[in-house]
């Protein structure tokens, strides 16, 4: 591997002579800016805002663009003339306990390559004594130009060197967590436990950039002038959605349980309690009412009795009513019969005498 540093390792009074090497590579597939109605590539190219013109990288140099706007302009020269003893030298300042170390604070990942055979033995020593007090090392570094802060820890048989950030650029993370006081209970605690014991451990070693892999296997079958192969699309996210925790916690069980090969959990079965039977000395339980109105139109058969004994009432009081009033015998209707007629005559015989007088009043007059 190509160093892209070369310095010393300052121990005390102990100098390691050391390569850093880039412990990390990106393979994330990157494109090209082109333009799409010819295909052209789209560069960017460096101009001078005052000439106009384009400028060369070896005509290039750093300036510091100060509030006013001003530019003013810093050479290497510069900057190698101040008085920095970690110019060359990754000089360790402390030991310390890993859990100390913030991983918010982790930054690039480089390996420490012993330069030289007179190298080994010193190397060796520091190695092994991380080992042993399964500590780690803070140092100080000058990389591009500033000042660097660093981590040494030992992976397998090399000394490895994590980039850190001054503590000074680790912003605090007010008005991130939610302002909303929530109460979680402990069945939702119990099934989040679930859940983690049911997904496990992993080995990173066994996971994959499936996106990649994707990306490439697209780009290889528009070179083919092939289809792609089709993948299952990625699920959706719940977004904004208010969704019931405790279901969701349950069917993420279920999921990792079932992805794991195991059997799914039996599902809750509802218990039945039974109800105590009443004593024979009780009163019997009422038959609930039914509606009058059955399939067909047809009445209940307790609707048809209530009617029957509706009937019968109302045809015993009829009757009462009858019995209370006398029974009227044939002579006595004969009897009203002829005093009508009697009357009736003695009225006719009234009305003919009146008629025969009133001629003669008016003849005398």
């Amino acid at each position: 591997m190509r160093s892209i540093w070369n310095g010393a390792i300052s121990f005390g009074l102990v100098s390691i002579p050391i390569k850093l090497v880039n412990a990390t590579e990106s393979h994330s597939v990157s494109f090209r800016q082109i333009h799409t109605e010819d295909g052209g590539r789209i560069r960017y190219r460096k101009v001078c805002e005052l000439e106009e013109r384009e400028v060369s990288s070896a005509e290039i140099g750093k300036g510091y663009q100060d509030a006013d706007g001003s530019i003013i302009p810093i050479t290497d020269e510069d900057l190698a003339a101040l008085p920095i003893p970690t110019a060359k030298t990754i000089e360790i300042v402390a030991f310390v306990p890993a859990d100390r170390i913030d991983p918010l604070q982790m930054d690039a990942a480089y390996y420490l390559s012993a330069s030289g055979t007179p190298a080994a033995k010193p190397y060796t020593l520091l190695r092994e004594a991380l080992k042993r007090s399964q500590k780690v090392a803070i140092a100080k570094y000058a990389l591009r130009g500033r000042e660097r802060l660093g981590m040494l820890r030992v992976v397998d048989d090399v000394i490895a060197m994590h980039g850190l950030l001054w503590p000074d650029e680790i912003r605090a993370p007010e008005g991130v967590a939610p302002e909303t006081h929530v109460t979680v209970r402990e069945a939702e605690l119990d099934l989040a436990d679930a859940l983690m014991d049911t997904l496990g451990e992993v080995d990173i070693s066994t996971l994959h950039d499936d996106y990649r892999e994707a990306v490439e296997e697209l780009i290889a079958a528009k070179v083919e002038g092939t289809a792609p192969a089709e993948r299952t699309p990625a699920a959706e996210g719940g977004g904004g959605k208010v969704i019931d925790l405790i279901a969701a916690l349950e069917s993420s069980v279920r999921a990792a349980r079932t992805a794991r090969g195991e059997e799914p959990a039996d599902e809750a079965v509802a218990e039945v309690t039974p109800i105590a039977r009443k004593s024979s000395r009780t009163t019997p339980k009422q038959t609930p009412k039914r509606s009058p109105k059955q399939v067909g139109g047809k009445k209940s058969t307790s609707s048809a009795t209530a009617a029957t004994k509706k009937a019968a009432t109302a045809k015993k009081r009829t009757t009462k009513t009858t019995a209370a009033k006398p029974t009227e015998t044939k002579a006595g209707a004969a009897g009203r019969t002829t005093k009508k007629t009697a009357t009736a005559a003695k009225k006719s015989t009234g009305a003919g005498a009146a008629k025969k007088t009133t001629p003669k009043r008016r003849a005398s007059a």
